[in-house]
């Protein structure tokens, strides 16, 4: 009986203890779940398989085309009647007679037909079979550039929950130092050196520190949730950071990553697969000049009594051959579209080649630009802080005023707010300069 109490305990425990352990994930963990659970990503490998599912189809229509038809018909038509008789194997002298002929009277028949078509020459599915493997070309480019989007959307979640835990700790110190500076004030005003003023302003300057404390705990729940969402985690469900991301080392110049980008981006890889998409639609839209050639074969059952019946049976083998001599005009505007649709997705590739050219200039200048900042940031904080020492020194020996002092902890706060924003901006500009290259999940989440 204790083992039994022992293994139900087992079992209740072991799920709340797994996810506990999956509130706490690694960024190549966190971008692995996402690539399982992203209902996106999901979308888009259904579109993947579709569109392979169309390929099929296409293909399908070089094999031969069988099917099975009934057909149960009653009439009075002299002809039908005829030809149902005959088809029946009941048609007999008095079948001959003048009247008999004119005025059949009501006749029945069930017809069963097995047939069999064969296209033996029709250039019409092959380029349907192009076309179906270009789209499938693109809906696979489609998805990679699906998971290139979530990873990176991953990666700035992740980087959020970073510079929100960042944040938090800059507020934690800023009420840390608020209280010291309330606490100087105080022992000031007990000496008898100090104002009532300087501590009521002290009280105040706390209170707003610890109101943003509460606003960036709050960010960091925030942040949490929105990381779990990214990872495709069910709503409410939060998690956790475990290590510390730096900014991604740049292994290439500014050429060297647009021609990646020209030759590696799925989006753009996408757009040329809808080229080759257009030009076999022309392809398709001139085939309908040329003859098809089609093959049949029928067995026939006819019955007067009962469906699927054989009182006679016949067979029937054919070739069709059809050419269009004259439609209107119509296959000639069809191949002028398909040739217009064909230049201008051709413009729209050649533009977007050069918008992918622009936007990883702009990511590698943006880049830079961050970077600079950054070592700014940081120069500007060692300021800050020696600033705040240099004024609280002078503040104890009532050489400055408590306005001087609070004015110089406000901008050392903002500053350390500041460093924490652009050193996550720079962590965020060289993922999105590796993204703009199509190359995010090659150089970030390996």
């Amino acid at each position: 009986m204790k083992n039994i109490c022992a293994g139900i305990w087992l079992v209740l425990i072991l799920p709340c203890g797994a996810f506990a352990e999956s509130g706490r994930l690694g960024l190549d963990e966190s971008i692995r779940l996402a690539l399982e659970k992203n209902h996106l990503l999901k979308a888009a490998l259904y579109e993947r398989k579709a569109a392979d599912r169309s390929v099929s189809i296409s293909r399908g229509a070089y094999l031969p085309r069988v099917y099975l038809e009934e057909t149960a018909a009653v009439t009075n038509s002299p002809t039908r009647t005829f030809m149902m008789k005959l088809d029946e194997g009941r048609f007999t002298d008095r079948d001959f007679l003048i009247n008999n002929l004119n005025n059949p009277g009501s006749y029945r028949d069930f017809r069963t037909a097995f047939t069999l078509e064969q296209p033996l020459l029709d250039f019409r599915i092959g380029r349907a079979l192009d076309m179906a493997r270009a789209e499938d070309a693109s809906r696979s480019f489609t998805l990679e550039r699906r998971r290139q989007d979530v990873a990176f959307l991953v990666y700035g979640a992740y980087l959020e929950v970073q510079k929100a835990k960042a944040s938090l700790a800059v507020a934690d110190q800023a009420v840390r130092d608020a209280r010291e500076h309330q606490r100087l004030a105080q022992v000031r005003t007990a000496a008898g050196v100090g104002l009532k003023s300087d501590e009521l302003r002290t009280r105040t300057f706390l209170s707003e520190m610890e109101q943003q404390q509460i606003t960036a705990g709050n960010n960091v729940l925030l942040g949490k949730l929105r990381l779990a969402q990214a990872t495709g985690m069910e709503t409410g469900e939060t998690i956790d950071t475990t290590e510390e991301l730096g900014a991604p080392v740049l292994k290439y110049t500014s050429q060297e990553l647009v021609q990646e980008a020209l030759a590696t981006r799925p989006d753009l890889k996408e757009l040329e697969s809808g080229t080759e998409k257009a030009s076999a639609a022309v392809g398709m839209a001139r085939s309908a000049y040329l003859p098809t050639v089609y093959g049949s074969a029928t067995y026939q059952l006819n019955d007067h009594d009962v469906p699927f019946g054989r009182d006679n049976d016949s067979w029937v083998v054919a070739a069709n051959l059809r050419w269009d001599l004259f439609d209107g005009m119509r296959r000639y505007n069809e191949v002028g579209r398909a040739q217009m649709q064909l230049s201008a997705t051709a413009e729209y590739l050649e533009n977007y080649r050069k918008e992918v050219a622009l936007q990883v200039q702009e990511a590698y200048l943006r880049r830079e630009e961050t970077g600079k900042r950054l070592e700014v940031a940081r120069h500007t904080v060692l300021d800050a802080e020696e600033t705040v020492r240099l004024v609280s020194r002078r503040y104890e020996n009532a050489l400055a005023t408590s306005v001087e002092l609070l004015d110089a902890q406000t901008a050392l706060n903002r500053t350390r707010v500041q460093l924490v924003d652009t050193e996550s901006g720079y962590a965020l500009a060289t993922a999105r300069l590796y993204h703009a290259a199509g190359i995010f999940l090659k150089e970030v989440a390996q």
